[in-house]
This record gives structure tokens, sequence and C-alpha cells, in this order.
């Protein structure tokens, strides 16, 4: 995690915020649409809408833009979408994997693949980079809900394989299958005046590969482009940045 979220902290510094914020909205909305498509309106029964709802809400999505989406896709809207995976490498062998959901493959793979090689990286066959990764449960709540102490004894009460916490959030991690279980007991143990910020399956990078000079400064641009294409839903890297790195390029 030390490379997505200080990358994601540089992002943040640098401004921008409410392009940001249009493009995340977006992206939550239609996730709902998609899953409301696939699986129909009621996110009892459908486990993915549920999901996509939790983090919209965690994200101050207002409820309205949440039923639009939901009705977008029993209207219609969602059609022939497909999730497909990337998997690449950027400077200095950094491994990235990029979720999209698209309805237009060949557009997608031509936006991803314009990306990786105009930024110093390049795309691979799927699984070349995914097999130093694995896939978990990932639940994110803001430093507010509790200490550090606190959040590591519900985590673990309630399933939890591991927690991180950071100067943005404490992170808890969950075995891929045990996600919704975990979500659900964390979500009783704090309350329903506690939003997780976010609730979903990542690809959780074995080990992180450390990046400095030029080679960070052209593997942050990779990821801003890739994280600014339309049908992109995730980037995922095994960057490593250290304090002065970050400190650096947040500064520029």
């Amino acid at each position: 995690m030390a490379g997505h979220s200080k990358w994601a902290n540089i992002q943040h510094r640098k401004g921008a915020q409410d392009k940001k914020r249009a493009v995340k909205f977006a992206r939550l909305s239609k996730e709902i649409t998609i899953a409301s498509k696939m699986g129909g309106p009621d996110p009892d029964g459908n486990p993915r809408l549920r999901l996509a709802i939790q983090n919209a809400k965690g994200q101050s999505v207002p409820k309205d833009n949440i039923q639009r989406a939901i009705d977008k896709g029993q209207g219609g809207g969602g059609d022939d979408y497909v999730d497909i995976r990337y998997e690449g490498f950027g400077p200095g062998g950094v491994g990235i994997i990029v979720e999209a959901s698209t309805d237009n493959k060949n557009r997608t793979a031509t936006d991803v693949r314009s990306a990786f090689s105009k930024n110093g990286g390049n795309l691979g066959e799927t699984g070349s980079v995914s097999f130093s990764f694995d896939q978990v449960g990932e639940i994110e709540y803001p430093l507010s809900v509790g200490t550090e102490d606190e959040v590591m004894e519900a985590a673990i009460l309630a399933g939890a394989s591991d927690v991180e916490t950071d100067e943005e959030s404490h992170w808890i991690y969950t075995v891929r299958e045990d996600l919704q279980t975990v979500a659900d007991a964390l979500a009783e143990h704090f309350g329903a005046d506690v939003e997780a910020k976010s609730t979903k399956l990542i690809w959780k990078p074995q080990n992180n590969i450390p990046v400095d000079g030029d080679s960070a400064d052209t593997l942050m641009k990779l990821l801003d482009v890739l994280d600014e294409l339309d049908d992109v839903q995730n980037v995922y890297d095994n960057s490593e940045l250290s304090d002065e790195e970050a400190a650096r390029l947040s500064a520029e």
C-alpha cells in the first residue's frame, strides 16, 4: 500500500480536486448502473450493487445520484459492458494492473496501450503482473473511527486478516471470500453514523519496488494518465516511494 497511498496523496496535493471528484463520482455511478443492469435493482439480492452503493455513500455521493444510476441500469444503461483487466510494466520495472468496465474493448485496449507506450511503460500479457499480487478485500475507514489499536481489535474480531494505518485512513484487509462478511460485522460494530470510505476487492502487491528520480516522475505521469481514462475503474501498482521522494513529487 505504501506506493499506492503516497501516489494518491501526491494527487491530492497537486490540486485539481474538483475534476478528480467528478471523475470519482462518475465511476461510482457507472459501477452502480452496471451492477443494477446485470443483477437487478435490489441490493439485498445483488452483492455487486450492494458494494457499489456502499462505496458511493462512503464517498458522499448524493442519494439522488445513486438512485438515478440504479434506474439507468434498469432503463437500459449498462448494456453490453464487460469487465476487463490489463497488466503491464512501468518505469523501473513497476508492475501495474488496470481494471476497466467498457462497452468497446477495442477502444479501451487502444487507450490503455497508448498510455503505457507514451509514458515509459509497456503492456504485457494477462498474468504477467498479477502473479506477484494477491487479490484481497480492502475496507477503508477514516481515522476518526478510532485509534489504531481499537480498529485493529474490531477488525480481527470481525475476521480480517490484516490492518494498516497511515496518515490518511485505516486500511482493513480480508481474504477475498470474506470481504462482505467482515464489512457487515464492522458496519455493525461502528454503527450507522460511520460509513466505510470504500469496500472492494483489490490487487495488493506481495512486494514493492522502490522508484525515484526520473523513473518516479514518469511513473506518476503514467499512473495519472491511466487513472483519467473514461473506461478505467481502478489502477494498482507495486511501486514504493521514500518519504523524501513523495515530498519532492508533491511539491512539483
